[in-house]
């Protein structure tokens, strides 16, 4: 499955989800590639070692911009590559709009002949709805977006769900709503109300398993690693472990 980790909202858990997903299948035995196309490169800085002293021409930017294979880096998770992004992927956007070829399938048609290498791709779109997000889209089988408590929060997912019909209609048939992941929650009124009105909402749209609020995977982060090398029994460790059963294996939670 080519999962893409969408949301237009900042600060939801979007490439901390990513991460997360990415290193615990690969720590289950899968072989994983994570593609980072969020310009922010969170994810290239917490997974790749060397990742400043990286050009803009190993990374994702050749592929999108020149079409070039996919410069795709080992990680130190075993089983798990990176595709790294760079901040002049912000600046493609309008080069992409007033492209005439294919401008919605440069990342599906580098994906092509490597695609079989692995058992999982996950793609990190960047925090809005542009023609980068639109090709993480067209690549993949799924989204998966992540909503935090709050109402802001709440708002955007109408968006981005237009959006998922849109290329639905427009450039891929076949994608589909992985659901929607509750983050960041706590014993909060916010949060349960939330919570509650994404699930009257969208129903059996939205995911069983909710991510709880944790300073752990900051701290992991931080500490350029993944929760589950970090601090294996944390609460979030946990939880998206719970998370990779019901989305990969079916499994309740």
């Amino acid at each position: 499955m080519i999962l893409s980790v969408a949301t237009q909202k900042g600060g939801v858990g979007k490439t901390t989800t990513a991460i997360t997903l990415a290193a615990g299948l690969a720590r289950r035995g899968k072989r994983v590639l994570l593609i980072d196309l969020d310009w922010q490169a969170n994810a290239s800085k917490v997974l790749l070692s060397d990742y400043a002293k990286l050009t803009r021409e190993e990374t994702i930017y050749v592929t999108i911009l020149k079409r070039r294979p996919l410069p795709v880096h080992k990680t130190r998770i075993p089983n798990l590559s990176l595709v790294p992004s760079h901040i002049l992927l912000s600046d493609t956007d309008i080069e992409l709009t007033t492209a005439k070829d294919h401008r919605e399938a440069r990342l599906s048609r580098g994906l092509e002949p490597i695609a079989a290498q692995y058992d999982h791709v996950i793609i990190d779109c960047p925090p809005i709805l542009s023609w980068i997000t639109i090709n993480a889209f067209t690549a993949s089988d799924k989204v998966l977006v992540p909503v935090s408590p709050g109402s802001f929060e709440l708002d955007s997912t109408v968006q981005i769900g237009k959006t998922i019909e849109e290329v639905r209609e427009y450039y891929h048939a076949g994608l589909r709503l992985a659901g929607f992941l509750f983050t960041m929650s706590d014993p909060t009124i916010n949060s349960r109300t939330s919570l509650k009105i994404l699930r009257q909402t969208y129903q059996e749209q939205v995911l069983r398993t909710v991510i709880p609020r944790n300073t752990d995977i900051r701290d992991a982060h931080f500490d350029k690693t993944d929760i589950f090398s970090y601090k294996p029994d944390a609460k979030a460790a946990i939880a998206y472990g719970r998370l990779i059963d019901e989305l990969y294996y079916g499994e309740n939670t």
